[in-house]
């Protein structure tokens, strides 16, 4: 295939993901007069932000007494300390403005009596510093991220965003370290483009079907950052993956953690309230590793339920049905299909299944991409930026608070679209792309597409799938985690071998897969690898053969950068953040997480 293939088009920022953060990066773009276009795989509202259920968290205060100062305190803490706190202060200190202009666009927020946002409480979500559960997760009863993601949408066309829709993004184009633009491949038509911009804006979201079973899309493959690591570029804090608690049993489709906001707590095979020993004060409503961690710790002593006594039971059939009917309207649904379950009568079957990552793509709090150069840790790359569940800012750290992912999305969305609109001038020449830009992303789209091994990609792609849940799970040991990263080898080395059976350039699905497959396993190497590395237990990460958190030797991030012709990951490091924006809070100095 030859590069006068290519369909060339020019912008001053491209957005490449239509998830709730590419929604609300590329509408601020377009509101600052910046030609803008947003590259999506599929269609808008079906971006995986669109299954988000419990809520979006903001200091509001509509059921009690809040402070973003609060909000702050909690997500600092639920990060195990390995959250960048100027960050964190940016996004407690904008939440609510952020969720507010949400309900002006027509997001449809359920409403307490007075008419105001209804909040629920949410695990790890406190009043003054600690002292007990706080209602600050504002909800549009389960189905938020859907009311946000249709919202932001219709609000992104009113503002002539120009949408390319099922179009597969190849590769950065980079320039001696700068960001060009990309290529993609559109599905509808088979043909090929390169996007220039002043500004390539990375919201891909996370990599979730990198493991067997996940809450997440089978979209959820994280292509943004596997496009970072093959641009040379690092990522960081890959080694922290969430485990949701509630995931259904042999499903793993999600259940709110909304549920356990509205009263819903777990039982081992006892009857007992099992968390009440764990987490003393918030019980049920424990940071989502602490409360995961107890139930695997449940099931390994004989406390499991079910035959096997291989999972957990959550019960919402103590709650009143017209509760459960007006704000948990969708996972009772869920439960109905997926788990046989009457919620009203029986309990939901649930483990603990991959959800979310806190690594990725890292950033400062402008959404704009770092690097390691030289001494300096905090190294931007021109012309590229990041933001979402692709980015690590990082407000998250090594545990991510449930309902902190929606207001993420939002607050550095809108903080990607003042700062391009900062520095991007409206209309502005560009240099020409290279005649050979793009040249290299051909090259591997025509290897996959003419791929003819022995091996399907479904088969390579299980085998990894299977060895991550097994070997980089809840809790990892030494030795576990060494077996990973053989594993990962072996799938690397086979991946030659790799057999497509469709030529085709129009909606070749085969293809796709493939491409996605081998973005998976860039990501899945780094993970294995910086977990092996990090010889310690903090957050979601929990090493058995290190017990404790070391904040001495551990108190920073990991930055793995992928050698892509052996399939291994070289390792350095970035300092956390612990210094704040402003004088209005203090720094929150390490100690340890009781709840």
């Amino acid at each position: 295939m030859a590069a006068s293939s290519w369909i060339d088009h020019t912008f001053a920022v491209v957005v490449l993901g239509a998830g709730g953060s590419g929604l609300r990066a590329a509408l601020g773009c377009a509101q600052a007069g910046l030609k803008t276009a947003c590259i999506t795989k599929v269609f808008p509202t079906r971006s995986h932000t669109v299954a988000a259920q419990g809520g979006i968290s903001a200091a509001l205060g509509n059921m009690g007494e809040d402070k973003w100062q609060w909000h702050m305190f909690d997500t600092v803490k639920g990060s195990d300390w390995l959250g960048d706190q100027d960050a964190i202060e940016y996004l407690t200190k904008n939440a609510p403005a952020a969720v507010y202009e949400l309900e002006h666009w027509g997001v449809p927020f359920s409403r307490t009596e007075e008419g105001k946002i209804y909040q629920r409480a949410f695990g790890g979500m406190t009043k003054n510093y600690g002292e007990a559960p706080i209602q600050r997760t504002c909800a549009a009863a389960d189905r938020t991220g859907h009311a946000m993601l249709h919202t932001m949408y219709g609000q992104s066309l009113r503002h002539d965003v120009d949408f390319f829709i099922e179009y597969v993004a190849l590769d950065l184009i980079m320039e001696n370290g700068v960001c060009r633009g990309l290529t993609a491949w559109c599905l509808d038509d088979g043909s090929l483009h390169r996007f220039r911009a002043q500004t390539v804006v990375v919201a891909t979201g996370g990599y979730g079907r990198a493991y067997l079973t996940c809450t997440g899309a089978h979209t959820q493959t994280g292509d943004g950052n596997a496009m970072v690591l093959r641009a040379g570029l690092p990522l960081q804090d890959m080694e922290f993956v969430q485990f949701h608690p509630t995931g259904i049993y042999g499903a793993g489709c999600l259940i709110t953690e909304g549920a356990r906001g509205e009263g819903g707590y777990l039982t081992n095979s006892n009857g007992e309230r099992f968390m009440e020993r764990y987490a003393p004060t918030v019980k049920d409503l424990a940071p989502r590793d602490m409360v995961s961690r107890a139930m695997t710790l449940e099931i390994r002593e004989g406390r499991g339920v079910g035959e096997r006594k291989d999972h957990i039971f959550l019960h919402l059939d103590h709650l009143d049905p017209k509760v459960l009917h007006e704000r948990l309207p969708g996972i009772s649904e869920s439960a109905r299909i997926f788990a046989g379950v009457d919620v009203t009568r029986q309990p939901i079957p649930v483990l603990p299944t991959v959800h979310y990552n806190m690594g990725g793509i890292p950033t400062n709090y402008h959404g704009e991409v770092l690097t390691k150069a030289g001494d300096d840790p905090d190294t931007v790359v021109p012309g590229l930026m990041a933001v979402g569940e692709a980015a690590c800012v990082s407000v998250h750290g090594a545990n991510r608070l449930g309902s902190n992912s929606l207001i993420d999305l939002v607050v550095f969305g809108r903080a990607v679209g003042l700062r391009c609109a900062e520095k991007l001038t409206p209309n502005a020449s560009q240099r020409s792309l290279a005649k050979d830009a793009g040249e290299d992303h051909l090259a591997r789209f025509d290897k996959f597409r003419n791929a003819n091994g022995k091996t399907p990609t479904a088969q390579l792609r299980e085998r990894m799938q299977r060895d991550m849940q097994n070997t980089c799970a809840v809790y990892r040991t030494g030795a576990s985690l060494q077996e990973g990263v053989d594993q990962m080898a072996k799938v690397w080395a086979d991946a030659p071998d790799i057999r497509v059976t469709d030529r085709s350039l129009i909606w070749n699905t085969d293809l796709v897969e493939t491409l996605e497959f081998d973005n998976l396993l860039a990501q899945a190497v780094v993970t294995v690898e910086g977990a092996l590395n990090r010889t310690e237990s903090r957050g979601a990460h929990a090493r058995e053969d290190y017990p404790e958190r070391d904040d001495v030797n551990w108190m920073k991030h990991t930055l793995a950068w992928l050698d892509i012709k052996t399939g291994h990951a070289r390792i350095d490091y970035r300092p956390v953040h612990s210094n704040t924006m402003t004088n209005e809070v203090e720094p929150i100095p390490p100690k340890k997480r009781v709840y």
